[in-house]
């Protein structure tokens, strides 16, 4: 039982957990200008959280509601607010190594599945021994689902292969820990960006004119916000997503009127309220971009836009319990390999098409964290390339079924040799 359940306490050390480390890496003194040079904000920002969850009791992220809050309301707010300002030409310019190492993302999960079956099955194969001695494959599907689509995809792997109440549950804390692991090293890799790109011999060229370009507008456009100012910033982030939410509850529901049709093609993931609030909020603020109101990113629409991310990325933090990596070891340690595989595969096909480590992280987070945490990776980079985390995310729910259904009929296979 945590110490506090009270959400608005949780919300309070949350944010004074975010404002203490953005205080602390804008210090000047010499040991925290040191300790942000190895450290990136964003990863603490990240794991203090989860440590407030364990060891030491405070908080607990599962009993708490502040993720969906913030996944649900904040989310798609900052979505309309970093997309305000968007450079929809620049991003076309990006070329197309973005899709590519998105594709790779995808096929790395595909095949790092049943590789990792493969390989623990030959090194510790009674981490398979559960049930049956199937229901292990059966059970990582829904890892599949998640990792390549989103919770609409996980849901129906569920279904599709009758996962146990109990197996899935532990798959979910499998899923998630692993998950963030993985972006706790993305977030440190986008501060170290510039050694990366140079191992990998990658053009960034692309990437630094559309944050040049970005930067260079909003500096020409710079002010000190008025009140009212303020007030319509907010009111384009919630008017924004009060619509995003109005055009879920009609969709969503008018597409699962028609389940059997969406289930035949693989699309359930169409019928998902949660991809429905991202498409429309992101669509908002490009629709956005190309009026007048355009030029409130002066008035610090991106910057508020990236106090909702952080406070985002706070609430994913506490749903980390990392002492459930120690209750569920042989699991963990087919997640792990698994995810090693993708990040093998990744760097592999990044070196061979020189590609920038922004789309590599971007890309794979596209899939594995979904639109979550794609812009939030993203915007470690530049808050001007969350955009592209957001669209490549959307492309991922698209692809997610399809893969998973690849997946797990490839797992299946691996767990009969």
């Amino acid at each position: 039982m945590p110490y506090f359940t009270n959400d608005a306490i949780v919300l309070g050390l949350l944010i004074m957990v975010v404002a203490w480390v953005f205080y602390t890496s804008s210090s000047q003194k010499p040991f925290w200008k040191k300790f942000y040079t190895f450290v990136p904000s964003i990863l603490l920002c990240y794991f203090l959280p989860a440590l407030l969850n364990w060891p030491f009791g405070l908080i607990d992220g599962e009993e708490s509601n502040l993720y969906f809050v913030a996944s649900r309301y904040l989310l798609p707010a900052s979505l309309v607010l970093l997309c305000l300002s968007i450079d929809l030409k620049g991003i076309l310019n990006l070329g197309p190594k973005a899709i590519i190492m998105f594709l790779a993302a995808t096929f790395g999960i595909v095949l790092g599945g049943p590789l990792a079956i493969l390989l623990i099955s030959t090194i510790a194969p009674s981490v398979l021994d559960v049930g049956d001695g199937q229901e292990v494959w059966r059970g990582l599907t829904t890892v599949a689902g998640s990792w390549i689509g989103g919770g609409a995809n996980q849901a129906s792997m569920k279904e599709i292969f009758e996962v146990g109440d109990d197996l899935f549950a532990t798959m979910i804390v499998v899923d998630v820990i692993c998950a963030n692991i993985w972006t706790g090293f993305l977030l440190y890799g986008a501060s170290i960006t510039k050694k990366i790109d140079a191992w990998l011999k990658s053009d960034t060229s692309a990437i630094d004119d559309l944050k040049n370009r970005v930067e260079k507008y909003q500096a020409s456009i710079a002010k000190i916000p008025t009140l009212p100012e303020t007030y319509v910033i907010l009111a384009l982030a919630f008017g924004g997503t009060a619509l995003a939410h109005w055009g879920s509850d009609v969709i969503s529901p008018m597409l699962e009127e028609r389940k059997e049709w969406l289930e035949k093609y693989s699309l359930e993931s169409l019928a998902s309220g949660f991809f429905w609030l991202v498409v429309i909020a992101t669509t908002i603020g490009v629709g956005l971009s190309f009026t007048k109101f355009r030029k409130y990113e002066g008035a610090g629409a991106s910057r508020l836009g990236s106090v909702f991310i952080f406070i985002l990325v706070a609430t994913i933090g506490m749903k980390m319990n990392i002492q459930e990596i120690f209750d569920n070891m042989g699991l963990f340690l087919i997640g792990i390999t698994w995810m090693l595989f993708h990040v093998i595969i990744m760097i592999v096909v990044a070196k061979l098409v020189k590609a920038p480590f922004f789309f590599v992280a971007v890309g794979s987070q596209a899939n594995v964290g979904g639109a979550a945490s794609a812009p939030v990776v993203a915007s470690a980079f530049s808050p001007a390339l969350a955009p592209v985390g957001v669209l490549l995310a959307v492309l991922g729910y698209a692809l997610g079924t399809y893969g998973a259904l690849l997946c797990a009929w490839m797992m299946e296979r691996a767990s009969m040799f």
